[in-house]
């Protein structure tokens, strides 16, 4: 049997230049080629890379490494440790190798990956090429060798210690401390006030995390989050109540982070339509826009249009209860049709409610929402003579809080409680029966599932948790109008489940926020933001299409075949024309 080249990255781009036969004769010098490189980028890091301090996270002075080169340093020492590990240590012939190989071959790549984003950020701050210092060459130089020493060591099979179990303290312990570091780089990367370090950062966080899934670390930290879920979930509470207390008195991050709260709310409403039962919604945002709405005019403030004032947990009710009707009202005569004639019907609904919003202004309809001018000073919200607009007094004795500190608590909660309904939607026979029908509706409806039911329930159900975190939505941002709700929004809901993970919580969450929260820090590159979402749209459906979290489900769906074609061809047996992906 040949051995295989590696991953996708090396089939693709190097399928000729590095063969089995290349890899067999160069395996006993590609080490010391590949620890060479990683040393390389061991000690660029004290060499100035730039030739001014306010090129990203001043990358100026010699000695004094900065935050990004640390992080360049640290895989330059995977690259090492990984290398050395795999060449020092033996294993029995016929035992399954561990990480160490594939660990530092994700790492070089990545290392590549990153010290060039770093040079091309660098030019684009300062204006040109020229104002890279040899420092920032030395290290690249470094990346280009260790990638080439990586890739001429012959694969290692894939790491399984998924199945390892360890001691229950140590097992809790590994749970607090991944929860601890994502924590601090949630933390960290908010801090960044320039947009292309925080580009840098983010880049370096996701090949950390390819390094661990190749490594075989996440496939055991898995398992092990599996087994101590009760631990994890704490934690992860624990580290989101904790979040507003290293803000200090700022109020532009606790502000991005209530943004990310109700914008991943929402997407988990869609995830419910799309991921789930498999409709595709293309005017989502318009079920948001209606609950914000809904709770502007019930607001006490002098521009509402409806003189009527009810608690705000009644308020949320109504919202949602609207919300959910206008998902009755376009679902019940539309969903007996699919695929692009659902997304186009969808997409006329949410252009449809913008417009209609934009009429209700006395002029050309009723006065209810004021046309283009929308419902401004809408108040904070004071249930039981309690301000949102100050900081909660008994939270801040040991650190003053800023004035979103009381929505991120109350989004919080609200975000807990649409966790648990998607989650247990999602175990139930209902969540069974979306499957069914996003897999194959004609044979789901074949074995007796109420297809039509499932899916206006599944309308309703994910327009009314976007009409409750529109009905929030409105008092944290003071001010509503129609152009909030315009169809680009639609399509970033659309993007943050389709990029975490379409059927997962966890992967809407963690594409809600990486959505939500880079147009926030790349406001220095607003002309180049769309076409930086664009760029990451088009990689995350060429290297995983399923997802940056995805469902076991998905993952087979859209690997499997490719998986046991390699094995076929690695073992040298005939493949069948079927078979083949055209």
């Amino acid at each position: 049997m040949s051995p295989r080249v590696g991953g996708g990255w090396a089939r693709l781009a190097l399928p000729r230049l590095i063969t089995p036969d290349l890899i067999r004769r160069s395996e006993p010098f590609a080490w010391i080629v590949a620890l060479v490189g990683g040393a390389l980028i061991v000690v660029a890091p004290f060499l100035p890379w730039a030739y001014d301090d306010a090129a990203l996270d001043d990358m100026s002075v010699a000695f004094y490494p900065s935050v990004l080169q640390f992080l360049a340093l640290a895989l330059g020492a995977v690259i090492i440790a990984g290398t050395l590990l795999d060449r020092l240590i033996p294993r029995r012939r016929g035992s399954r190798a561990p990480g160490w190989r594939r660990g530092a071959r994700a790492a070089a790549t990545g290392a590549l990956i990153y010290l060039a984003l770093i040079m091309v950020t660098i030019a684009l701050e300062l204006g040109g090429l020229i104002n890279v210092e040899p420092g920032g060459w030395l290290a690249l130089a470094g990346a280009v060798i260790a990638f080439a020493g990586t890739r001429l060591i012959e694969p290692a099979p894939e790491p399984r210690f998924g199945e390892l179990e360890g001691p229950a303290v140590v097992e809790i312990l590994a749970v607090a401390a991944f929860m601890g570091a994502a924590f601090f780089a949630v933390v960290f990367a908010l801090d960044f006030d320039d947009g292309g370090g925080f580009v840098c950062f983010v880049t370096f966080v996701g090949i950390a995390a390819a390094v661990l899934v190749r490594s075989g670390v996440m496939a055991w930290y898995s398992g092990v989050s599996s087994r101590r879920r009760p631990v994890l979930v704490t934690a992860a509470i624990l580290a989101a109540i904790l979040f507003p207390f290293t803000q200090g008195t700022s109020d532009a991050n606790l502000s991005i982070a209530t943004q990310v709260i109700i914008f991943a709310m929402t997407a988990l409403g869609l995830n419910i339509v799309v991921g789930l039962a498999g409709l595709l919604d293309l005017g989502y945002v318009a079920f948001l826009g209606a609950g914000a709405y809904v709770a502007a005019m019930l607001s006490q403030s002098a521009f509402a249009t409806i003189d009527v004032q009810p608690p705000f947990p009644v308020v949320m009710l109504i919202s949602g209860c609207v919300s959910a009707t206008f998902g009755l009202i376009i679902g019940s005569p539309t969903l007996r049709v699919s695929g692009d004639y659902l997304a186009i019907v969808t997409l006329a609904f949410g252009e449809i409610f913008r417009i209609a919003v934009l009429n209700l202004d006395g002029i050309s309809g009723p006065d209810l929402t004021h046309g283009p001018n929308g419902i401004p000073a809408i108040p904070d919200l004071d249930p039981l003579g309690y301000d949102f607009g100050n900081p909660p007094p008994f939270l801040g004795i040991f650190a003053p809080l800023p004035r979103f500190a009381n929505y991120y608590f109350l989004l919080l909660l609200i975000l807990l409680f649409v966790v648990l309904v998607v989650t247990r939607l999602n175990n139930s026979r209902i969540g069974r029966g979306w499957i069914a029908i996003r897999e194959d509706e004609k044979a789901a409806e074949a074995m007796g599932v109420n297809t039509f039911g499932l899916k206006l329930f599944a309308f309703a159900g994910g327009a009314f948790l976007a009409g409750l975190a529109g009905s929030v939505k409105a008092h944290h941002d003071i001010s509503i109008n129609p152009g909030q709700y315009m169809f680009l929004e639609s399509a970033f809901l659309l993007s943050a489940v389709v990029l975490g993970g379409m059927g997962t919580v966890v992967g809407v969450l963690v594409g809600a926020t990486l959505l939500k929260l880079a147009p926030e820090k790349l406001r220095d590159f607003a002309e180049l933001r769309l076409l930086l979402f664009g760029v990451l749209l088009v990689v995350m459906m060429r290297f995983r299409p399923e997802g940056m979290v995805p469902s076991r489900r998905r993952q087979l769906e859209f690997h499997e075949e490719d998986e046991e074609l390699a094995e076929k061809l690695d073992e040298g047996e005939p493949v069948p024309a079927e078979g083949a992906r055209t």
